[in-house]
């Protein structure tokens, strides 16, 4: 804000002093409506947590991915013939078994967030 001088010492000097008073009032207007605008902040903060969300879940599915490989992998040579009888059919049809280790992932997380939030109230 501008410090009072005492008076303009001139037309031009009042000029300016009311330019700058009147930047200095749209500024904080423009401060004061953003931290107002609590619907735009909290889309905002929705996008982000999206965001999170998706890059979250694009790494899971990866996790998933490698950890089924490599259970398949290590069953595949080992293990007695019941065991073996359920990992060919997981090799068969891998989908519903990265689909259901996605799963668990996502659930594992969530329960740790929301043991994490609860821990904070």
């Amino acid at each position: 804000m501008t410090k009072p001088t005492g008076g303009a010492k001139g037309p031009d000097e009042l000029r300016r002093q009311i330019e700058q008073t009147r930047s200095e009032l749209g500024n904080t207007v423009e401060e004061l409506a953003g931290k107002a605008d609590v619907k735009g902040r909290a889309l905002a903060r929705a996008a982000d947590l999206r965001d999170k969300a998706g890059a979250v879940t694009v790494q899971l599915r990866s996790s998933a991915a490698q950890a089924g490989h490599a259970v398949q992998d290590r069953a595949a040579h080992a293990g007695p013939g019941p065991v073996r009888t359920v990992v060919q059919a997981g090799m068969r049809h891998p989908r519903p078994v990265l689909m259901a280790g996605a799963a668990a992932g996502v659930v594992a997380v969530g329960v740790l967030r929301w043991r994490h939030v609860q821990g904070h109230h």
